[in-house]
């Protein structure tokens, strides 16, 4: 029903990476932690190099840029730096100028930003903060914050109004932007890479812009990616290594407006093709090509992708085409096994970008929507960097088959990556416009890092909102090491706390915050099961299921007193497939309506006195019973309602959960009488009862 063959048997590899999508976090982490090994000279000399670092980076923090200062003094822990994130992706997404003034009044008025004047050694922290200030206190629009103003802003106030303001902050954003951004376009981003403060790093440029929505999209992005290869290949020096050239970052997502499991076939050819057309360029070109993570759900998809692209001919001769490694994933380190049996077969070198992840919120949210047994990633920071240590150290081991290079702006990773790498060829990255202090000392003082990748945006302000959001969810809050590392007030030995120790010494390694999905709502009811649509195991296994339930002729007929009541009869159709008949219905006459109707209204007094408890019992039995019989009445729903198998899916979670909803409020509002408060020798109660 799901794929019209049968699917093919997952390699031992692969079935290892799908195992580990929901594996125990306790379990997975055991094991990574045995593969880890540091004796006690190396832990002193990575905890030495991580504390020089800070040191070096503290001493230095007034030439922290732009963009680490912003994130520094907005913080996502304070009302106003999640207040500024807010408001700039809303601003931009609203049509109607009145809308936008509205919320512009609402928003910018409630923050107190002159809290922050002043305290950043930044020029564009203080400039920004001086326009919010000042925007908060026009828009306002009160007098007693018109008076605090002078009488120039009075002035502008009354003769400008809101629609100017609205304009002065889109433009201030857009001038804010330009400190995320490499460069509108891939000259400027070009350009502004040859600048001489630029001069140490190698840049990998990423071309702005989400998941292709239609067709039209995904040729705009894939004409972009072209024609940016292109003009990097006419910057480039055929003399030097690969990797000392540009490189480019492509998101699968951009090329086809249906990248998802359920089009496995259609994406992996039509994504395929494109993607060797770049990579093809990509080798002319004599520079480096990576296909960016994006989230779980399309990790398999990736791979498949980039088996079938790796493994052309047209390729052979060039070790340009990389993979992004999210560590935070579970199944990361079994990725890296299985590329590295990859590079066994075809003998080319492959890049691994090593990053920790950035869609974080996103995975955790997802997994308890969809009813997941537990979460693809890891719920502890301390659990993921122990995470991207164990993957490092499998992509160091892996000698030639790869060409690591590791993404992050912490201390203590730089540490232990220089330690286990050793002499060995390799390259750090870093996202524009944060940790440069961190890397400066690091690759001229300390002679720590020898090569530096700086992961460049390139594109409109409009385009840099979904990227700045998860930078700032993934660096902005106080706890990140990118604000802790210049807080003075942070300890530096928490700052280079060794990840493995604090991973290693808990009693339960998943977050205690973070229940499973299953249990979200506590104590007061369960979360419905779901099925993973992304796991090819757990489709072949619906699939059968579903085959099986197809098999079956459907009856419904009304039942009342638990006998089936006589009606007429009609025959119900596939409404995909009218010729085939998936089974008959008795409809209740309306002999059988008044004997219901009468038996239900007998009842009503001794079905009201039914504790509550008991009632609801019988609610949280019959979700129990949809639970069971889930495939079964996904089939039904595909093939009466000619619904998809994920809204299939949907509908039958959607009636459990119902149930045990009301089971739990039946409880909570039903079972107990409610004392209301009354004059002295009056008793006012309140009870709930049901009305039909």
């Amino acid at each position: 029903m799901i794929h019209t063959k049968p699917l093919s048997p997952l390699t031992p590899l692969r079935a290892a990476i799908n195992q580990a999508y929901l594996v125990d976090e306790d379990v997975l982490l055991n094991a990574l932690l045995e593969s880890l090994h540091f004796n006690d000279e190396q832990l002193q000399r990575i905890e030495d190099l991580a504390r020089t670092l800070v040191v070096k980076v503290r001493q230095n923090s007034t030439s922290t840029t732009g963009v680490d200062a912003l994130l520094r003094e907005y913080d996502l822990s304070s009302q106003e730096g999640v207040m500024l994130m807010c408001l700039s992706e809303a601003l931009l997404r609203i049509p109607d100028s009145a809308t936008a003034d509205r919320l512009i009044r609402d928003k910018l008025t409630q923050a107190e930003w002159n809290t922050h004047l002043g305290k950043s050694s930044s020029f564009f922290v203080n400039a920004s903060t001086w326009g919010l200030l000042l925007t908060g206190h026009i828009v306002q629009l009160a007098p007693e914050m018109v008076h605090q103003s002078s009488s120039f802003f009075s002035r502008l106030v009354s003769k400008s109004g809101e629609p100017m303001i609205r304009a002065a902050i889109k433009q201030a954003m857009k001038i804010m932007s330009q400190q995320f951004i490499m460069g509108t376009t891939i000259e400027a981003a070009l350009e502004g890479s040859q600048e001489k403060e630029n001069k140490l790093y190698r840049f990998s440029f990423d071309m702005l812009g989400e998941a292709a929505l239609t067709q039209a999209d995904a040729d705009k992005y894939f004409a972009a990616y072209m024609d940016a290869i292109n003009t990097l290949g006419k910057h480039t020096n055929n003399a030097v290594s690969l990797f000392d050239n540009p490189g480019i970052s492509v998101k699968l997502s951009a090329l086809h407006p249906r990248y998802e499991y359920s089009k496995q076939t259609l994406v992996v050819t039509e994504i395929s093709s494109k993607l060797l057309q770049l990579a093809q360029a990509a080798r002319q070109a004599n520079i480096n090509m990576t296909i960016d993570a994006e989230e779980a759900d399309r990790l398999d998809l990736s791979l498949d992708i980039f088996e079938q692209v790796y493994c052309d001919d047209s390729l052979a001769d060039w070790h340009g085409l990389g993979l992004a490694v999210q560590a935070y994933q579970k199944r990361a380190i079994y990725v890296i096994d299985y590329l590295n049996e990859l590079h066994q077969r075809v003998h080319r070198r492959i890049p691994v970008r090593l990053v920790k992840g950035a869609y974080w919120d996103t995975e955790i949210k997802q997994a308890q929507e969809h009813g997941l047994r537990d979460y693809p990633v890891f719920t502890r920071k301390s659990s993921t960097d122990t995470a991207f240590l164990a993957c490092a150290q499998r992509i160091i081991n892996a000698g030639p088959a790869f060409y690591p290079q590791f993404a992050s702006h912490n201390a203590h990773t730089l540490a232990c990556i220089s330690i286990m790498a050793g002499d060995r060829d390799y390259e750090c990255q870093r996202l524009h416009g944060m940790g440069e202090v961190l890397y400066q000392e690091a690759m001229n003082e300390l002679q720590l890092v020898k090569n530096c990748r700086v992961y460049a945006p390139v594109g409109s302000h409009e385009e840099l909102l979904p990227y700045l959001v998860r930078r700032l969810l993934e660096n902005g809050a106080n706890t990140s090491f990118v604000n802790k590392i210049v807080d003075e007030n942070s300890p530096i030995e928490e700052i280079i706390a060794n990840p493995l120790h604090e991973t290693e010494i808990l009693k339960q390694k998943r977050h205690p915050a973070i229940p499973l999905p299953r249990n979200i709502y506590g104590k007061q009811r369960l979360n419905s099961n779901g099925i993973n649509l992304s796991d090819p195991v757990a489709l072949d296994k619906l699939d059968k299921a579903l085959e099986e339930a197809t098999l079956k002729s459907w009856l419904a007929a009304p039942i009342v007193r638990g006998e089936t009541q006589p009606g007429n009869h009609q025959t119900i159709s596939n409404p995909a497939n009218q010729h085939q008949v998936i089974g008959e219905i008795t409809n209740a006459d309306e002999r059988v309506l008044d004997y219901a109707l009468a038996l239900a209204a007998n009842a009503a007094n001794d079905w009201n006195n039914t504790p509550a408890e008991q009632r609801a019992e019988i609610l949280n039995q019959a979700a129990d019973l949809l639970e069971q019989n889930c495939t079964e009445l996904m089939a039904l729903c595909i093939r009466e309602g000619g619904r998809t198998i994920s809204d299939s899916l949907n509908e039958v979670r959607e009636a459990i959960d119902f149930c045990r909803y009301y089971a739990a409020m039946a409880k909570q509002d039903f079972a107990h009488v409610i004392e209301l408060p009354g004059v002295t020798g009056e008793r006012n109660q309140l009870s709930l009862h049901g009305r039909g």
